[in-house]
């Protein structure tokens, strides 16, 4: 196997531990009955009132989501951006496998219920090192900035702040009262990306560790 196969492996591995890390995260602070990342928020508050799971709900919005770059981008859309289809799918199943291996958990300290946005982070961190393929949350963040020369930054808050605030809305509508929008929602909108950004600079030599 050539230098370039084994770089281009490590990296996917990566990427799917980071993926499995990340679900870890969802379904921890999910548990934690802190609400969820604002990616999931809207998956969550539907897999409350309906009887498809998380992991499912998780797969038909990134799809939606996927769809939607297709219409911002047109013929800008790379096909290899098709990725994101099997990418969701796992994710999606990982929450669920996530889901049921912490069933029996029940935090009670809050602070350690905190501290499981440290998880997010972390597999974040390990997905933004594979450098491989994104998810269509951030793929999708990236085609409004493609699109309409938005920054990046801006673009990705007001992203995450339209999925809590549409999750809110649903579970108004759906249950009449706010279920799945907590302060774990906003906290990890805030926190999540800075946590990752900070692992990177402390692993800034993992790079070239890892990769040739």
């Amino acid at each position: 196997m050539t230098n370039n196969k084994k770089d281009l492996l490590k990296r996917y591995l990566i990427f799917l531990a980071g993926l499995f890390v990340n679900s870890l995260g969802v379904a921890l602070i999910t548990k934690a009955n802190l609400g969820t990342s604002p990616i999931s928020s809207i998956p969550y508050v539907l897999s409350l009132n309906f009887a498809l799971s998380l992991g499912s709900f998780t797969i038909i919005f990134s799809i939606l989501l996927i769809v939607l770059q297709i219409v911002i981008l047109g013929k800008n859309f790379k096909p290899e951006s098709l990725l994101q289809i099997p990418v969701s799918i796992a994710f999606g199943f990982f929450i669920d496998f996530s889901m049921i291996l912490l069933n029996a958990l029940n935090p009670q300290m809050y602070a350690a219920k905190v501290a499981y946005l440290l998880i997010l982070g972390v597999g974040v961190y390990m997905e933004v090192l594979a450098d491989v393929v994104m998810l269509p949350g951030e793929s999708f963040v990236r085609a409004v900035v493609a699109r309409w020369e938005t920054e990046f930054g801006v673009t990705k808050i007001a992203f995450d702040v339209s999925m809590a605030v549409i999750a809110a809305a649903a579970s108004f509508f759906l249950a009449r009262e706010l279920n799945g929008v907590r302060e774990g929602t906003i906290v990890a909108a805030l926190l999540v990306g800075f946590i990752a950004r900070t692992i990177g600079k402390k692993l800034h030599f993992l790079p070239g560790m890892l990769f040739e």
